[in-house]
């Protein structure tokens, strides 16, 4: 199995250079580019390590890339290294790592609910869901209602949806006339489904396609 390459691109060694081998990974302010090579160097042949870092203070910003020689490697270091590392592919050089950065801490770093707060944000300039976005105007549960254009996978979208805390079951369905994917998912609290629908509605999983999430009725009291 391997990942082919749209019509409009290059040669397939260019397409390699920029998507495949390089991954993204949220790590400790206090690794060192060799730390980070020392954690990842198990995966494969690693070409480079690189850490962001804060242009004017020069210190780790927490996130680094890691570039293998083969898009193999980089994808077993994504499958196999610990969740902490939050991995995922990196984007092409062509993006510019702020907006790359923006989108990671807004779809892949794991929301911290704390109580019944909604989102604890890790840096102010991320925080996009203000208390006044709570005020739901649509009937509210603790289930959802996952649809996509694509089938799912059971282990992926499950993965996806857990990274949202309270998640108690994931339950995928396939329609075998449209090939089409479609899931139930179901948080412990209502507070959870929320914040799950107002980060994963519209997410692009996998790349170029897009998740449609709604609320199933399940009677929960939407005041509460």
């Amino acid at each position: 199995v391997f990942i082919a390459q749209s019509r409009a691109s290059g040669s397939h060694r260019d397409l390699e250079d920029e998507e495949l081998t390089r991954i993204f990974v949220m790590i400790p302010k206090t690794y060192t580019e060799e730390d980070l090579r020392e954690k990842f160097k198990m995966y494969g042949d690693i070409e480079y390590c690189s850490i962001i870092k804060n242009k004017t203070t020069g210190e780790s910003k927490g996130l680094g890339y890691v570039r293998y020689l083969k898009p193999s490697q980089a994808a077993l270091a994504i499958e196999e290294c610990d969740r902490s590392y939050r991995a995922i592919l990196a984007e092409p050089k062509n993006k510019s790592s702020e907006s790359f950065e923006h989108d990671y801490y807004s779809n892949v770093m794991r929301p911290e609910l704390r109580g019944n707060t909604l989102p604890f944000c890790m840096q102010p300039e991320f925080c996009s869901f203000e208390k006044a976005d709570t005020r739901i105007q649509e009937p509210v549960s603790k289930r959802l209602s996952v649809v996509s254009r694509l089938p799912f996978i059971q282990e992926q979208l499950f993965a996806l949806f857990d990274l949202v805390p309270g998640l108690e079951y994931c339950d995928v369905q396939r329609d075998p006339h449209t090939n089409s994917g479609y899931a139930v998912i179901q948080y412990s609290t209502a507070a959870s489904a929320i914040y799950a629908k107002y980060k994963l509605h519209g997410f692009e999983y996998p790349p170029g396609n897009r998740l449609t999430v709604i609320f199933l009725e399940d009677g929960t009291d939407s005041s509460e």
